[in-house]
This record gives C-alpha cells, structure tokens and sequence, in this order.
C-alpha cells in the first residue's frame, strides 16, 4: 500500500467513516491474497522495489495462471520462471498478452508504463549450451526494465572470441557471466572490466562436472577481485541482483 493511500485510510478511521475492523482488512488485503493455494506477497514490491516472483517449477499451470491474474489485479507485473511449454500454453491460452520464451522457460507478464533502471547491463554465455541460463537472466532484466546487452559463445576455448569484445565489457555497468564446465570465464572477464561480475555457474558438462559444482567451485575461489557468485543456474538470481544494484545506485525513470 503506498503512503497516500495509507493516509487516506487513517484518516477515514479518524473521523468515524471506517471502524477499525474495516480498516484491518484493507490493510490485510492490500499485504497478501490467497489464490490457488498461494498466499501472494502483495506488499513486496514496495518493501523490495519489484513484484513477487513466480517459481513455476511442480506448480500447476492454472495457479500461475491465478497468480498472474491476481497480481494484474493488484497493479503489478508478473514474472514466472522454470515453467514447462506445455504449462506455459495453457497459461497463453487464459490470459491475453503474457509472452513465453521458450529457452529461458519464463513467462512475462508486463505492465503498459512500467519503471525503466537506469544503466546497462552486458550479459555474457561462455557456449551455446549455456543459453537457457543465459536467456532467463535477460528476460529477468527486461522484466525490471533493465537495458542489456547479450554476447553468446565466448569461452575460453577461444580466447579470441572475447578480446574483440573487450570494449563493450568495459562500457556495462554490471556484468553476468553464464558458463559451465571448468567455469572459467568470469575470472578472464573481470580482469578486464572495473565493475561487478556476477558469475552464474550451470550444470553443462561431463560426469566430472558434477552438475555444476565444479564450476561452482571454481568461481567462488575466482582470483579476480570483482567476482561474485550466484547458486547453479540461477540466471534469475543474477539479474535480479544486477537490477538492484542498478536501482540503488542510479535510480529510476518513468
């Protein structure tokens, strides 16, 4: 509930128009909302700056699709991650205007006249099989109003490949760096760049990998200053966190 609204309730209360009861359940509705077996944390994005987040993961297509629904009601815009295609169509199929992308497993759900954060952000895949990781940290950002940019298949197997991207590192205001197996990329990368890596570690690799422990490890022992370090996969995690900082920092636009 913003302050003005608030004001006007209390003053309600004040002069006898509204009794304290009535003006509990405002206030208790305005907080959360039961929907499909979810308590929805309405007050969030005031407290946090952004709406709940949907994990979509072992929920049903329709309780998205409720949660969606209610936060519209509420005046906010939704985010779901990890949902299946076949979720996601039928969550198309009940409400008008939700986008789906496919590799990142993310619906979006935005709102005419949102928020823009100012600065950029530059996120980086070491291959190509980091895409799906990659893809759900830049549908995050566009669903922050995060301007971004996205350079794929740039390893190190092919130190080339970075080096001639050397100067747009160095013109983001945070990076996110995706890779997997050995996870070396964010260490080359924040030797070059004066700002944060956030690095993302994902389970592609061979048995050794270890699901993406290996490259877990490896990133959190990083000898690059500049470098940190999210859970395995977790391109939400990543983005979410460069908004925030971005937000902290260099405010907002409307």
């Amino acid at each position: 509930m913003e302050i003005e609204q608030l004001r006007q309730l209390l003053e309600l209360v004040s002069q006898g128009d509204l009794s304290v009861e009535a003006a509990q359940k405002e206030l208790a509705a305005q907080v959360a909302v039961r929907v499909e077996g979810v308590t929805l944390d309405l007050d969030r994005q005031r407290r946090c700056g952004f709406p709940e987040v949907i994990f979509g993961e072992n929920k049903a297509a329709e309780t998205i699709a409720s949660t969606m629904q209610a936060q519209r009601d509420h005046g906010q815009s939704s985010l779901a991650t990890r949902v299946s295609a076949d979720k996601a169509e039928i969550v198309m199929a009940m409400l008008e205007g939700v986008l789906y992308n496919k590799v990142a497993r993310v619906l979006r759900w935005d709102l005419a006249g949102s928020q823009t954060i100012s600065g950029r952000v530059l996120v980086i895949s070491a291959g190509t099989s980091d895409l799906p990781v990659a893809a759900e940290a830049v549908e995050t950002l566009i669903w922050m109003g995060v301007d971004y940019e996205f350079i794929e298949d740039v390893g190190v197997a092919g130190p080339h490949r970075l080096i001639e991207h050397v100067e747009t590192l160095r013109s983001a205001d945070v990076l996110i760096v995706v890779a997997g197996l050995e996870g070396a990329l964010p260490s080359v990368v924040g030797g070059y760049v004066d700002c944060p890596v956030l690095a993302v570690p994902t389970s592609v690799g061979y048995s050794t990998a270890f699901g993406g422990v290996t490259a877990l490890l490896g990133m959190l022992n990083s000898c690059a200053s500049n470098v940190l370090v999210t859970n395995v996969d977790a391109g939400f995690k990543a983005a979410y966190n460069a908004g925030v900082m971005l937000r902290r920092l260099k405010g907002t636009e409307s």
